[in-house]
Protein backbone atom coordinates (compact mmCIF):
# COMPACT_ATOMS: atom_id res chain seq x y z
CA UNK A 1 0.00 0.00 0.00
CA UNK A 2 1.29 3.41 -0.78
CA UNK A 3 2.15 6.02 1.50
CA UNK A 4 -0.59 8.48 -0.11
CA UNK A 5 -3.06 5.08 0.24
CA UNK A 6 -2.25 4.56 3.72
CA UNK A 7 -2.14 8.37 5.06
CA UNK A 8 -5.58 8.74 2.86
CA UNK A 9 -7.73 6.04 4.34
CA UNK A 10 -6.45 6.69 7.92
CA UNK A 11 -7.43 10.29 7.60
CA UNK A 12 -10.64 9.15 6.77
CA UNK A 13 -11.29 6.91 9.69
CA UNK A 14 -9.64 10.03 12.00
CA UNK A 15 -12.00 12.19 10.20
CA UNK A 16 -15.15 10.07 10.68
CA UNK A 17 -14.13 9.53 14.39
CA UNK A 18 -14.03 12.96 15.01
CA UNK A 19 -17.37 13.82 13.17
CA UNK A 20 -18.86 10.55 15.46
CA UNK A 21 -17.62 12.19 18.56
CA UNK A 22 -18.75 15.37 18.04
CA UNK A 23 -22.13 15.35 17.11
CA UNK A 24 -23.09 12.25 19.66
CA UNK A 25 -21.33 15.01 21.76
CA UNK A 26 -23.88 17.68 20.91
CA UNK A 27 -27.03 15.57 20.95
CA UNK A 28 -26.80 13.77 23.93
CA UNK A 29 -23.72 15.64 26.05
CA UNK A 30 -24.11 19.65 25.59
CA UNK A 31 -27.62 20.30 25.80
CA UNK A 32 -27.50 19.97 29.85
CA UNK A 33 -26.24 23.13 29.70
CA UNK A 34 -26.30 25.57 26.47
CA UNK A 35 -24.49 28.88 28.29
CA UNK A 36 -21.31 26.92 28.85
CA UNK A 37 -21.50 25.44 25.87
CA UNK A 38 -22.01 28.50 24.22
CA UNK A 39 -19.02 29.89 26.06
CA UNK A 40 -16.75 27.16 24.88
CA UNK A 41 -18.31 27.50 21.31
CA UNK A 42 -17.65 31.32 21.27
CA UNK A 43 -13.42 31.47 22.26
CA UNK A 44 -12.67 28.78 19.95
CA UNK A 45 -14.09 30.29 16.67
CA UNK A 46 -13.58 34.15 18.11
CA UNK A 47 -9.62 32.66 18.30
CA UNK A 48 -10.42 30.95 14.43
CA UNK A 49 -11.83 33.94 13.16
CA UNK A 50 -8.79 36.17 14.50
CA UNK A 51 -6.00 33.85 13.42
CA UNK A 52 -5.35 34.55 9.92
CA UNK A 53 -4.91 38.35 10.81
CA UNK A 54 -2.11 36.77 12.67
CA UNK A 55 -0.92 34.22 10.00
CA UNK A 56 -1.64 36.79 6.81
CA UNK A 57 -1.48 33.69 4.21
CA UNK A 58 1.77 32.28 5.46
CA UNK A 59 1.02 29.20 5.85
CA UNK A 60 -0.58 28.41 2.53
CA UNK A 61 3.20 29.99 1.30
CA UNK A 62 4.56 27.31 3.22
CA UNK A 63 3.01 24.53 0.75
CA UNK A 64 3.56 26.35 -2.59
CA UNK A 65 7.32 26.88 -2.15
CA UNK A 66 8.04 24.62 -0.29
CA UNK A 67 9.62 22.40 -3.45
CA UNK A 68 11.49 25.28 -4.58
CA UNK A 69 13.44 26.07 -1.18
CA UNK A 70 13.44 22.06 -0.39
CA UNK A 71 15.89 22.34 -3.28
CA UNK A 72 17.71 24.78 -1.99
CA UNK A 73 18.37 23.12 0.97
CA UNK A 74 16.64 26.30 2.54
CA UNK A 75 12.91 24.64 3.98
CA UNK A 76 14.61 25.33 7.86
CA UNK A 77 15.16 28.57 6.95
CA UNK A 78 11.11 29.22 5.48
CA UNK A 79 10.10 27.57 8.89
CA UNK A 80 11.92 29.67 11.13
CA UNK A 81 11.05 32.72 9.80
CA UNK A 82 7.82 32.20 9.30
CA UNK A 83 6.94 31.27 12.78
CA UNK A 84 9.30 34.35 13.79
CA UNK A 85 6.71 36.34 11.34
CA UNK A 86 3.97 34.95 13.29
CA UNK A 87 5.48 36.17 16.65
CA UNK A 88 6.14 39.61 15.19
CA UNK A 89 2.02 39.73 13.39
CA UNK A 90 1.09 38.69 16.73
CA UNK A 91 2.36 41.47 19.07
CA UNK A 92 0.95 43.77 16.30
CA UNK A 93 -1.98 42.46 17.02
CA UNK A 94 -1.79 42.70 20.59
CA UNK A 95 -0.85 46.52 20.46
CA UNK A 96 -4.15 46.87 18.01
CA UNK A 97 -6.10 44.62 20.14
CA UNK A 98 -5.82 46.82 23.11
CA UNK A 99 -5.20 50.43 21.32
CA UNK A 100 -9.02 49.50 20.46
CA UNK A 101 -10.99 50.34 23.52
CA UNK A 102 -9.65 54.11 22.90
CA UNK A 103 -11.02 54.43 19.39
CA UNK A 104 -14.42 52.39 20.11
CA UNK A 105 -15.15 52.37 24.10
CA UNK A 106 -17.70 49.90 23.64
CA UNK A 107 -15.51 47.30 22.65
CA UNK A 108 -14.71 47.36 26.57
CA UNK A 109 -18.36 45.66 27.08
CA UNK A 110 -17.61 43.22 24.11
CA UNK A 111 -17.57 39.30 24.91
CA UNK A 112 -14.34 38.76 23.18
CA UNK A 113 -13.00 41.47 25.53
CA UNK A 114 -14.39 39.69 28.55
CA UNK A 115 -12.85 36.50 27.54
CA UNK A 116 -9.26 38.46 26.31
CA UNK A 117 -7.34 36.07 28.71
CA UNK A 118 -8.18 32.42 26.88
CA UNK A 119 -8.92 33.89 23.44
CA UNK A 120 -5.83 35.82 22.38
CA UNK A 121 -3.14 32.97 23.78
CA UNK A 122 -5.47 30.91 21.79
CA UNK A 123 -4.67 32.93 18.50
CA UNK A 124 -1.36 32.50 19.44
CA UNK A 125 -1.42 28.69 19.83
CA UNK A 126 -3.50 28.23 16.65
CA UNK A 127 -1.28 30.43 14.57
CA UNK A 128 2.01 28.38 15.19
CA UNK A 129 -0.14 25.21 14.52
CA UNK A 130 -1.68 26.71 11.21
CA UNK A 131 1.95 26.89 9.84
CA UNK A 132 3.12 23.46 10.91
CA UNK A 133 0.03 21.84 9.74
CA UNK A 134 0.91 23.11 6.16
CA UNK A 135 4.70 22.67 6.47
CA UNK A 136 4.29 18.74 7.79
CA UNK A 137 1.87 18.37 4.70
CA UNK A 138 4.56 19.00 2.73
CA UNK A 139 5.96 15.34 3.16
CA UNK A 140 2.35 13.71 2.82
CA UNK A 141 1.95 13.08 6.43
CA UNK A 142 -1.73 14.30 7.00
CA UNK A 143 -2.90 11.84 9.84
CA UNK A 144 -1.13 13.53 12.39
CA UNK A 145 -2.15 16.94 11.74
CA UNK A 146 -5.77 15.51 11.19
CA UNK A 147 -5.69 14.40 15.24
CA UNK A 148 -4.72 17.63 16.24
CA UNK A 149 -6.75 19.39 13.93
CA UNK A 150 -10.30 17.16 14.17
CA UNK A 151 -9.72 14.88 17.31
CA UNK A 152 -8.24 17.67 20.04
CA UNK A 153 -10.98 20.08 19.40
CA UNK A 154 -14.00 17.84 20.28
CA UNK A 155 -11.64 16.45 23.33
CA UNK A 156 -10.81 19.91 24.50
CA UNK A 157 -14.98 20.75 24.23
CA UNK A 158 -16.17 17.62 26.00
CA UNK A 159 -13.51 17.37 28.69
CA UNK A 160 -14.16 21.05 29.76
CA UNK A 161 -17.79 20.73 29.84
CA UNK A 162 -17.70 17.70 31.84
CA UNK A 163 -15.59 18.93 34.27
CA UNK A 164 -17.80 21.48 34.38
CA UNK A 165 -21.35 20.38 34.70
CA UNK A 166 -20.68 16.68 35.30
CA UNK A 167 -17.55 16.99 38.20
CA UNK A 168 -19.54 20.71 39.46
CA UNK A 169 -15.78 22.44 39.01
CA UNK A 170 -15.37 25.83 38.55
CA UNK A 171 -15.44 27.79 34.72
CA UNK A 172 -11.63 28.66 35.47
CA UNK A 173 -10.83 24.94 35.86
CA UNK A 174 -13.03 23.86 32.88
CA UNK A 175 -11.06 26.85 30.72
CA UNK A 176 -7.55 25.57 31.55
CA UNK A 177 -8.26 21.93 30.67
CA UNK A 178 -9.92 23.45 27.26
CA UNK A 179 -6.35 25.88 26.94
CA UNK A 180 -4.29 22.99 27.71
CA UNK A 181 -5.38 20.32 25.17
CA UNK A 182 -4.24 23.73 22.39
CA UNK A 183 -1.25 24.25 24.31
CA UNK A 184 -0.72 20.04 23.96
CA UNK A 185 -1.53 20.37 20.56
CA UNK A 186 0.97 22.33 19.82
CA UNK A 187 3.58 20.70 21.32
CA UNK A 188 2.65 18.13 19.32
CA UNK A 189 2.64 19.58 16.13
CA UNK A 190 6.52 20.63 17.28
CA UNK A 191 6.99 17.20 18.64
CA UNK A 192 5.91 15.99 15.37
CA UNK A 193 7.92 18.18 12.64
CA UNK A 194 10.71 17.35 14.55
CA UNK A 195 10.63 13.76 13.85
CA UNK A 196 10.05 14.18 10.41
CA UNK A 197 12.62 16.37 9.79
CA UNK A 198 14.82 17.51 12.79
CA UNK A 199 14.53 21.60 13.37
CA UNK A 200 17.43 23.58 12.96
CA UNK A 201 16.09 27.47 13.51
CA UNK A 202 17.39 29.86 11.18
CA UNK A 203 16.13 33.30 10.54
CA UNK A 204 18.54 34.52 8.53
CA UNK A 205 16.80 36.66 6.08
CA UNK A 206 19.42 36.47 2.89
CA UNK A 207 17.83 33.80 0.94
CA UNK A 208 14.41 35.56 0.88
CA UNK A 209 16.64 38.84 -0.45
CA UNK A 210 18.11 37.29 -3.63
CA UNK A 211 16.16 38.03 -6.76
CA UNK A 212 12.93 39.93 -4.55
CA UNK A 213 12.24 36.26 -3.55
CA UNK A 214 10.20 37.90 -0.42
CA UNK A 215 8.03 39.89 -2.57
CA UNK A 216 6.58 36.82 -4.30
CA UNK A 217 6.40 34.99 -1.03
CA UNK A 218 4.74 37.71 0.41
CA UNK A 219 2.14 38.18 -2.50
CA UNK A 220 0.90 35.16 -2.48
CA UNK A 221 0.53 35.16 1.11
CA UNK A 222 -1.71 37.87 0.62
CA UNK A 223 -3.78 36.38 -1.49
CA UNK A 224 -4.13 33.23 0.87
CA UNK A 225 -4.91 35.31 3.28
CA UNK A 226 -8.04 37.32 1.78
CA UNK A 227 -9.50 33.17 1.06
CA UNK A 228 -9.87 33.07 4.50
CA UNK A 229 -12.41 34.64 5.00
CA UNK A 230 -15.35 33.16 3.76
CA UNK A 231 -15.72 30.99 7.20
CA UNK A 232 -18.99 32.01 7.95
CA UNK A 233 -19.58 29.58 10.95
CA UNK A 234 -16.81 30.98 12.31
CA UNK A 235 -18.88 34.55 12.16
CA UNK A 236 -22.17 33.35 12.85
CA UNK A 237 -20.96 32.08 16.35
CA UNK A 238 -19.29 35.07 17.07
CA UNK A 239 -22.08 37.49 16.35
CA UNK A 240 -24.36 35.13 17.86
CA UNK A 241 -22.50 35.57 20.82
CA UNK A 242 -21.91 39.05 20.70
CA UNK A 243 -25.67 40.20 20.46
CA UNK A 244 -27.56 37.13 21.30
CA UNK A 245 -26.12 35.15 24.24
CA UNK A 246 -24.12 32.33 25.08
CA UNK A 247 -27.38 30.17 25.38
CA UNK A 248 -28.25 30.87 21.64
CA UNK A 249 -24.51 30.30 20.95
CA UNK A 250 -24.68 26.50 22.33
CA UNK A 251 -28.21 25.84 20.73
CA UNK A 252 -26.89 27.31 17.57
CA UNK A 253 -23.25 25.03 17.85
CA UNK A 254 -26.17 21.95 18.74
CA UNK A 255 -28.30 22.69 15.73
CA UNK A 256 -25.07 22.95 13.25
CA UNK A 257 -23.77 19.88 14.42
CA UNK A 258 -26.98 17.92 13.27
CA UNK A 259 -27.25 19.67 10.49
CA UNK A 260 -23.69 18.71 9.37
CA UNK A 261 -24.52 15.60 9.16
CA UNK A 262 -26.30 16.05 5.93
CA UNK A 263 -22.62 17.16 4.63
CA UNK A 264 -21.01 13.19 5.53
CA UNK A 265 -21.01 12.63 1.45
CA UNK A 266 -18.79 15.67 1.22
CA UNK A 267 -16.04 14.31 3.62
CA UNK A 268 -12.85 14.17 1.70
CA UNK A 269 -14.39 15.31 -1.74
CA UNK A 270 -11.43 17.58 -2.65
CA UNK A 271 -8.99 15.06 -2.21
CA UNK A 272 -10.47 12.62 -4.52
CA UNK A 273 -11.42 14.69 -7.18
CA UNK A 274 -8.24 17.76 -7.29
CA UNK A 275 -6.54 15.23 -9.37
CA UNK A 276 -9.13 14.83 -11.81
CA UNK A 277 -10.19 18.04 -12.00
CA UNK A 278 -6.01 19.60 -12.68
CA UNK A 279 -5.87 17.15 -15.39
CA UNK A 280 -9.11 17.66 -17.47
CA UNK A 281 -7.97 21.41 -16.83
CA UNK A 282 -4.81 20.52 -18.26
CA UNK A 283 -5.62 18.75 -21.25
CA UNK A 284 -8.65 21.33 -21.85
CA UNK A 285 -11.03 18.56 -21.46
CA UNK A 286 -14.27 20.50 -20.76
CA UNK A 287 -16.71 17.85 -21.90
CA UNK A 288 -14.69 15.30 -19.80
CA UNK A 289 -14.98 18.12 -16.59
CA UNK A 290 -18.65 18.54 -16.81
CA UNK A 291 -19.34 14.54 -16.95
CA UNK A 292 -17.49 14.18 -14.48
CA UNK A 293 -18.91 17.39 -12.64
CA UNK A 294 -22.49 16.20 -13.31
CA UNK A 295 -21.90 13.05 -11.95
CA UNK A 296 -20.33 13.68 -8.72
CA UNK A 297 -22.78 17.00 -8.04
CA UNK A 298 -25.87 14.17 -8.14
CA UNK A 299 -24.22 11.68 -6.05
CA UNK A 300 -23.45 14.18 -3.75
CA UNK A 301 -27.21 15.90 -4.02
CA UNK A 302 -28.63 12.27 -3.83
CA UNK A 303 -26.89 11.25 -0.47
CA UNK A 304 -27.44 14.66 0.97
CA UNK A 305 -31.28 14.90 0.02
CA UNK A 306 -31.59 11.36 1.46
CA UNK A 307 -29.95 12.42 5.10
CA UNK A 308 -31.90 15.68 4.83
CA UNK A 309 -35.31 13.85 4.51
CA UNK A 310 -34.55 11.23 7.28
CA UNK A 311 -33.72 14.41 9.93
CA UNK A 312 -36.65 16.22 9.04
CA UNK A 313 -39.36 13.00 10.14
CA UNK A 314 -37.04 11.96 13.03
CA UNK A 315 -35.82 15.15 14.37
CA UNK A 316 -38.95 15.94 16.44
CA UNK A 317 -38.47 12.57 18.14
CA UNK A 318 -34.76 12.57 18.15
CA UNK A 319 -35.58 16.09 20.62
CA UNK A 320 -37.05 13.71 23.20
CA UNK A 321 -34.23 11.81 24.00
CA UNK A 322 -31.87 14.83 24.69
CA UNK A 323 -31.45 16.39 27.79
CA UNK A 324 -34.26 18.51 29.19
CA UNK A 325 -36.18 16.69 26.20
CA UNK A 326 -34.43 18.92 23.85
CA UNK A 327 -37.10 21.99 24.10
CA UNK A 328 -35.37 24.45 23.24
CA UNK A 329 -34.05 22.48 20.23
CA UNK A 330 -37.50 21.76 19.16
CA UNK A 331 -38.47 25.70 19.05
CA UNK A 332 -35.74 25.85 16.61
CA UNK A 333 -36.68 22.84 14.51
CA UNK A 334 -37.14 26.25 11.64
CA UNK A 335 -33.64 26.78 11.46
CA UNK A 336 -32.82 22.34 10.59
CA UNK A 337 -35.09 23.31 7.58
CA UNK A 338 -34.01 26.53 6.56
CA UNK A 339 -29.81 26.21 7.13
CA UNK A 340 -30.11 22.20 5.61
CA UNK A 341 -31.85 23.29 2.46
CA UNK A 342 -29.05 25.56 2.29
CA UNK A 343 -26.67 22.98 2.98
CA UNK A 344 -27.79 20.67 0.45
CA UNK A 345 -28.31 23.63 -2.51
CA UNK A 346 -24.27 23.32 -1.67
CA UNK A 347 -23.93 19.47 -2.25
CA UNK A 348 -25.62 19.84 -5.59
CA UNK A 349 -22.68 22.90 -6.78
CA UNK A 350 -20.64 19.66 -5.83
CA UNK A 351 -16.84 21.12 -6.39
CA UNK A 352 -17.44 24.30 -8.16
CA UNK A 353 -15.03 26.41 -5.74
CA UNK A 354 -12.44 23.91 -6.60
CA UNK A 355 -12.38 24.55 -10.54
CA UNK A 356 -11.86 27.99 -9.60
CA UNK A 357 -9.06 27.38 -7.36
CA UNK A 358 -7.29 24.93 -9.31
CA UNK A 359 -8.13 27.38 -12.91
CA UNK A 360 -6.03 30.25 -13.78
CA UNK A 361 -8.97 32.32 -12.14
CA UNK A 362 -8.58 31.35 -8.91
CA UNK A 363 -8.20 35.37 -7.59
CA UNK A 364 -11.86 35.00 -8.28
CA UNK A 365 -12.49 32.42 -5.73
CA UNK A 366 -10.85 34.98 -2.89
CA UNK A 367 -13.52 37.92 -4.59
CA UNK A 368 -16.58 35.62 -3.62
CA UNK A 369 -15.47 34.16 -0.38
CA UNK A 370 -15.32 38.20 0.50
CA UNK A 371 -18.70 38.55 -0.87
CA UNK A 372 -19.73 35.62 1.22
CA UNK A 373 -18.50 37.12 4.65
CA UNK A 374 -19.66 40.77 4.06
CA UNK A 375 -22.94 39.04 3.09
CA UNK A 376 -23.55 37.51 6.23
CA UNK A 377 -22.19 39.66 8.13
CA UNK A 378 -24.57 42.50 6.52
CA UNK A 379 -27.98 40.17 6.99
CA UNK A 380 -26.66 39.05 10.22
CA UNK A 381 -26.74 42.47 11.45
CA UNK A 382 -29.61 43.29 9.88
CA UNK A 383 -31.82 40.14 11.18
CA UNK A 384 -30.48 40.82 14.27
CA UNK A 385 -31.43 44.54 14.45
CA UNK A 386 -34.11 44.78 12.89
CA UNK A 387 -36.56 41.00 13.71
CA UNK A 388 -37.07 39.04 16.38
CA UNK A 389 -36.29 36.32 14.75
CA UNK A 390 -33.26 35.44 16.45
CA UNK A 391 -31.68 32.09 15.12
CA UNK A 392 -34.22 31.86 12.48
CA UNK A 393 -32.90 34.95 11.51
CA UNK A 394 -28.98 33.90 11.54
CA UNK A 395 -30.53 30.27 9.10
CA UNK A 396 -31.84 32.97 6.89
CA UNK A 397 -28.88 35.22 6.37
CA UNK A 398 -26.60 31.75 6.23
CA UNK A 399 -29.13 30.46 3.49
CA UNK A 400 -29.48 33.48 1.05
CA UNK A 401 -25.79 34.33 1.67
CA UNK A 402 -24.54 30.52 0.93
CA UNK A 403 -26.87 30.28 -2.16
CA UNK A 404 -25.96 33.38 -3.76
CA UNK A 405 -21.86 32.31 -3.28
CA UNK A 406 -22.74 29.18 -5.26
CA UNK A 407 -24.74 30.61 -7.71
CA UNK A 408 -22.35 33.40 -8.82
CA UNK A 409 -20.00 29.88 -9.06
CA UNK A 410 -22.41 28.26 -11.41
CA UNK A 411 -22.45 30.90 -13.37
CA UNK A 412 -18.68 32.14 -13.95
CA UNK A 413 -17.94 28.11 -14.27
CA UNK A 414 -20.55 28.24 -16.70
CA UNK A 415 -19.37 31.24 -18.55
CA UNK A 416 -15.52 30.50 -18.53
CA UNK A 417 -15.56 26.65 -18.97
CA UNK A 418 -19.18 25.52 -19.92
CA UNK A 419 -18.93 23.10 -16.95
CA UNK A 420 -22.34 22.90 -14.71
CA UNK A 421 -22.87 20.76 -12.10
CA UNK A 422 -27.08 20.83 -12.55
CA UNK A 423 -28.95 18.03 -14.03
CA UNK A 424 -32.59 17.36 -14.85
CA UNK A 425 -32.32 14.37 -12.02
CA UNK A 426 -31.74 16.65 -9.65
CA UNK A 427 -35.79 17.98 -10.08
CA UNK A 428 -36.89 14.35 -9.43
CA UNK A 429 -34.76 13.76 -6.52
CA UNK A 430 -36.10 16.85 -4.94
CA UNK A 431 -39.62 15.86 -5.99
CA UNK A 432 -39.42 12.45 -4.50
CA UNK A 433 -37.77 13.19 -1.15
CA UNK A 434 -40.59 15.89 -0.89
CA UNK A 435 -43.24 13.59 -1.23
CA UNK A 436 -41.71 10.88 1.16
CA UNK A 437 -40.92 13.64 3.73
CA UNK A 438 -44.84 14.82 3.14
CA UNK A 439 -46.40 10.83 3.39
CA UNK A 440 -43.91 10.41 6.75
CA UNK A 441 -45.68 13.23 8.56
CA UNK A 442 -48.93 12.37 7.77
CA UNK A 443 -48.68 8.99 8.75
CA UNK A 444 -50.14 8.63 12.64
CA UNK A 445 -47.28 8.01 15.35
CA UNK A 446 -47.13 6.09 17.87
CA UNK A 447 -46.89 6.73 21.51
CA UNK A 448 -43.23 5.42 21.77
CA UNK A 449 -40.64 7.87 20.61
CA UNK A 450 -37.83 5.17 20.19
CA UNK A 451 -40.52 3.31 17.63
CA UNK A 452 -41.15 6.74 15.80
CA UNK A 453 -37.79 7.75 15.81
CA UNK A 454 -36.38 4.27 13.50
CA UNK A 455 -39.90 3.91 11.86
CA UNK A 456 -40.73 7.41 10.51
CA UNK A 457 -37.42 7.89 8.84
CA UNK A 458 -37.61 3.70 7.50
CA UNK A 459 -40.74 4.85 5.51
CA UNK A 460 -38.86 8.11 4.18
CA UNK A 461 -35.99 5.74 3.05
CA UNK A 462 -38.81 2.92 1.85
CA UNK A 463 -40.21 5.33 0.00
CA UNK A 464 -36.84 6.98 -2.01
CA UNK A 465 -36.20 3.26 -2.52
CA UNK A 466 -39.08 2.93 -4.56
CA UNK A 467 -39.10 6.23 -5.89
CA UNK A 468 -35.43 5.68 -7.39
CA UNK A 469 -36.13 2.27 -8.32
CA UNK A 470 -39.15 3.42 -10.94
CA UNK A 471 -37.63 6.63 -12.02
CA UNK A 472 -33.52 5.80 -11.91
CA UNK A 473 -32.62 8.97 -11.25
CA UNK A 474 -29.74 7.58 -9.22
CA UNK A 475 -27.33 4.23 -9.99
CA UNK A 476 -28.07 2.68 -5.93
CA UNK A 477 -27.19 -0.59 -7.60
CA UNK A 478 -23.86 0.42 -8.25
CA UNK A 479 -23.47 0.88 -4.47
CA UNK A 480 -25.64 -1.70 -3.07
CA UNK A 481 -23.24 -4.67 -3.96
CA UNK A 482 -20.28 -7.14 -2.93
CA UNK A 483 -18.10 -5.51 -5.71
CA UNK A 484 -18.80 -1.87 -4.22
CA UNK A 485 -18.30 -3.30 -0.50
CA UNK A 486 -14.63 -5.30 -1.58
CA UNK A 487 -13.18 -2.45 -3.17
CA UNK A 488 -13.66 0.46 -0.46
CA UNK A 489 -11.46 -2.54 0.91
CA UNK A 490 -9.20 -1.95 -1.37
CA UNK A 491 -5.86 0.46 -0.86
CA UNK A 492 -3.93 -0.16 -4.30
Amino acid sequence: MSVVARQGFKYSIIGYVGFLLGTISAIFIFPNDFEFYGKLRYILPSAEFLVPFVVMGISYSNVKFFHTVEKDGKEQNMLSLSLLVIFVNFLIFLLIFFLLPYFYPKFRYSEAWKAKEIILPMVLILSFCAIFNKYTSNYKRIVVSNIFDNLFPKIANLGAFCLFFYFALSQNIAFAFFFGMFALMLFGYIYYTNTLKKINLDFSTDYFKKDGFWKEFFNYSFFGFLGTFGNYLAINSLMIGEFMGMEENGIYAVLYALISLISIPQLGLFNVSAPIISKNLADGDMEGLDKFHKKTSLTLYFLGAVLFSCIMVGFPFLTQFMPKNGVMLREYEPVVWIWGSAVLVDLATGFNGNIISLSKYYKFNIVVMLLLAGLTISLNLYFIKNTDLKLIGIALSTAISLTTYNVIKIIFNYVMFKVSPLTIEMIFVSIICTLAITVAIVLPNFTNNFINLIYKPAVVLLLIFIGNYFTKVFPIEDYLNKNFIKSILKFK
